[in-house]
């Protein structure tokens, strides 16, 4: 058994957790977020990096000093409560929306500009790629070696050579904003942030990031969070090199493909303009590198949540859910994203809730007392916020509109901080009484 991981095993774990995260919504938003900010793109990637950054790292250093996975951090709402919440996050970052999605960005990005829309090619693409993804995910101890020391180098050599083109050789002069953008860019960065489920996803990769340190023969509970947590710094500082790199690109080059709905044609455009016809091949590798090393992460960590709660070997597990994620990945992606925003716009606040008082864990006396309300206001107005995107919302109050940041999506924020800060005045009281 080893004591302590060598220096380029940590490294790999933080090229892993890395490669982990940086799966399809993280190429395909933050050029569009560019794009459409235009000459307010730095306050737009800056509120971008608050949720597509600095949510997933707190949440890994939640998991960590907590020693466990999101049953661990879910423990003071009950069981009951934890298990749903649990579920709902599985599925959205799993079959239902995130998994399919890393097949069909890598598909519209990687290969149309070779072959053009087919349903019958997406068909063929998606069986192969969550083939490969099952084979690997069948093995999840092997994910530092197969995906830290393999395929992320690959994967960063590749990002350096887009990120690098994007900084020194953009296409034409960066534009007006427009939208929401205009006014609003810092509050519209942050929630187009919640597009790349990065917050979501760190609550399930820390069980297996913990479970690639363990598999290493660390055992001691301060050495796995102290790798842990370095894990995601050097993750969460490739994240944001990517994202401003590709927010720039938007911003300077975006005129190449000035109708474009979603951040795929602006990268295919910027590459076959600055490389040729090399430069979608060289997109292709990055797009297919990325969303594969992410969709395994993915079906690693659903298949081992849901044989433990259903009771199934994790083999099968993985089986079904990589047969589900190929199933919906072929109907294509302007439909997954938006079916997938009234879910996120539903689970963000939870989340973020969950983990800013799990970092918070030691000021409360009780936490169930404190937890419980808080995160139930956060799931009510969540809920609230996907009728709305849904366009389901019409017999919702007005006056909800007018709470602050509610035209953005962030209406949940005042309540629940009011609530919170009710719940820890009441904490308080109690246990003083008792």
């Amino acid at each position: 058994m080893n004591s302590t991981l060598s220096t380029r095993d940590l490294i790999s774990l933080g090229f892993m957790t890395f490669a982990l995260f940086l799966g399809a919504g993280n190429i395909i938003f933050p050029p569009l977020v560019g794009q459409l900010a235009g000459n307010t793109s730095w306050s737009a990637a800056l509120g971008f990096l608050l949720t597509g950054v600095g949510l997933p790292l707190l949440t890994v250093v939640a998991l960590a000093r907590i020693g466990g996975g999101l049953n661990a951090v879910t423990q003071p709402i009950g069981k009951i409560a934890g298990t749903i919440f649990g579920t709902l996050i599985y599925l959205t970052i799993g079959p239902l929306f995130a998994t399919p999605r890393t097949a069909t960005v890598s598909y519209s990005i990687g290969f149309v500009p070779f072959l053009g829309e087919s349903e019958l090619a997406l068909a063929v693409y998606s069986f192969i790629f969550f083939l490969i993804v099952m084979l690997i995910a069948l093995y999840p101890g092997r994910l530092l070696d197969t995906v830290g020391k393999l395929i992320t180098p690959i994967l960063i050599a590749g990002l350096a050579a887009l990120a690098f083109a994007a900084i020194f050789w953009p296409a034409g002069d960066v534009s007006l904003p427009s939208g929401p953008y205009v006014k609003h860019a810092f509050a519209e960065g942050f929630t187009q942030g919640y597009q790349t489920m990065d917050a979501l996803a760190a609550l399930v990769f820390g069980i297996v990031i913990i479970k690639a340190i363990s598999d290493k023969g660390i055992t001691e509970t301060k050495l796995l969070t102290r790798y842990t947590i370095i894990a995601g710094f050097i993750a969460s500082i490739g994240l944001a090199v990517v994202y401003v790199s590709l927010i720039w690109l938007g911003a300077s080059s975006g005129i190449l493909a000035p109708d474009a709905s979603t951040g795929a044609p602006i990268l295919s455009a910027f590459v076959s303009h600055i490389f040729g016809s090399m430069g979608n091949v060289l997109l292709a590798l990055i797009i297919v590198l990325a969303c594969l090393t992410t969709a395994i992460g993915l079906i690693s960590a659903c298949g081992l949540y849901f044989s433990q709660l259903l009771n199934i070997s994790y083999t099968k597990t993985v089986v079904a859910l990589s047969l589900i994620s190929m199933l919906i990945a072929n109907q294509g992606l302007t439909q997954l994203i938006a079916i997938a925003v009234p879910a996120l716009l539903t689970l963000y606040p939870i989340a973020i809730s969950l983990v800013f008082l799990c970092l918070a864990m030691s000021c409360w006396r009780s936490a169930p007392r404190v937890f419980i309300p808080t995160l139930g206001v956060a799931a009510l107005f969540g809920f609230m916020d996907g009728l709305r995107a849904a366009g389901l919302g019409d017999f919702l109050p007005n006056w909800l509109q007018e709470l602050p940041g509610a035209q953005l999506g962030l209406g949940w924020i005042l309540p629940v901080l009011v609530v919170l800060g009710l719940s820890a005045t009441a904490d308080r009281l109690l246990t003083s009484s008792n």
